[in-house]
């Protein structure tokens, strides 16, 4: 649970986000496909991997499969223990076969998700991959280059929209708001609403895409997802991924004490309340003024190339965000500090 939702979801998207692709070389199912392969080889029992890709399908899977996780985390509320072990083992074995079937790079590029979309957000980092990631070699693009610079087709921009709405819906729901609108639904009823929310946040952006761009689209949304991902999740990498130093001291789950930190207890006394708040709004906003200049600059440059796209339709969407944003963090800031005692 610490790799996946901690270090993983949250810490490595915001490295790949701002500094370079990280996952490029952490990424143990391009290993296990090495892996395998160099086994097979001998045997003479290679899969081919030469399955065509359908030209329509994008990079579809990766969103479906994005979905699912979101769903897994904020809905089916499967953060640790066998459950997730069994998940992570068949998604394992997922990609694994897809990597088999159509190709590693293939895979990697259109249906498996981590891939996908960490690199969505290397686009915006300073730093990028050049060829194959065993060359180990990268260059400066320049912060948010990349964006721009690349195509975006609607399956891209569905990915990137799922990641956003999905950071909104985890601050929305946990609002005094939500929970007297609708209480605490059944997982079936909360399904429906959450796939109900992702459906139609996805089909706004692509009505948006279609009016201001696609290329300004994706290049607006990536800073807003990275500003979302800072303000929500910053203070719980801080204080959740202490939890490593347990891990560490009983890796197995053994009652070992190997480091003497079993017992460790994570600390946020070093975070206040007003720290964070300022950190939330700093960076809610500022990933909304990047993705601003980022996307405006898109639309101009392409009315330059003669076509014809609007920044109203992308600035409205930007302001509706900022502001759905800021009013769940403060609604769940006053939802605490009313449910503190007095002394505090």
């Amino acid at each position: 649970s610490l790799l996946l939702w901690v270090f993983g979801w949250v810490g490595l998207a915001l490295v790949s986000a701002l500094l370079g692709p990280a996952w490029a070389w952490l990424d143990p199912f391009s290993t296990l496909h090495d892996l395998l392969a160099a086994i097979l080889r001998p045997l003479r029992l290679r899969v081919p991997g030469r399955a065509p890709w359908h030209r329509r399908a994008h990079a579809w899977p990766a969103a479906l499969l994005l979905a699912f996780f979101v769903w897994l985390e904020l809905v089916a509320k499967v953060g640790a223990g066998r459950t997730l072990g069994v998940v992570l083992v068949g998604y394992t074995l997922l990609t694994l076969g897809g990597m088999a079937w159509y190709g590693k790079v293939r895979w990697r590029v259109h249906g498996e998700v981590f891939s996908v979309w960490f690199g969505l957000l290397g686009r915006l980092a300073p730093w990028g991959l050049v060829g194959r990631r065993k060359d180990g070699l990268v260059r400066h693009n320049g912060f948010g280059r990349a964006l721009t610079g690349e195509s975006w087709d609607r399956s891209l921009l569905a990915v990137v929209a799922i990641a956003t709405g999905s950071v909104i819906w985890d601050g929305i729901s946990q609002t005094q708001v939500w929970y007297d609108l609708v209480g605490d639904p059944h997982i079936v009823l909360d399904t429906i609403i959450l796939l109900g929310y992702l459906a139609l946040l996805v089909g706004l952006v692509l009505v948006v895409a279609e009016r201001s761009g696609r290329v300004a689209m994706g290049a607006g949304l990536v800073p807003v997802a990275v500003g979302y991902l800072v303000a929500h999740y910053l203070t719980y990498l801080l204080t959740e991924g202490q939890r490593i130093a347990v891990a560490l001291s009983d890796p197995l789950q053994q009652g070992w004490d190997l480091l003497g930190t079993v017992a460790y207890e994570p600390r946020d006394d070093f975070l206040s309340s007003t720290l964070v708040w300022t950190l939330q709004v700093s960076a809610v906003v500022l990933g909304h003024v990047v993705g601003a200049w980022l996307g405006h600059s898109a639309v101009r440059r392409e009315r330059r190339e003669g076509q014809t796209v609007s920044q109203w339709p992308l600035a409205a969407l930007m302001i509706g965000m900022t502001v759905l944003a800021l009013w769940s963090l403060g609604q769940n800031l006053v939802f605490v500090a009313e449910a503190a005692p007095p002394s505090a």
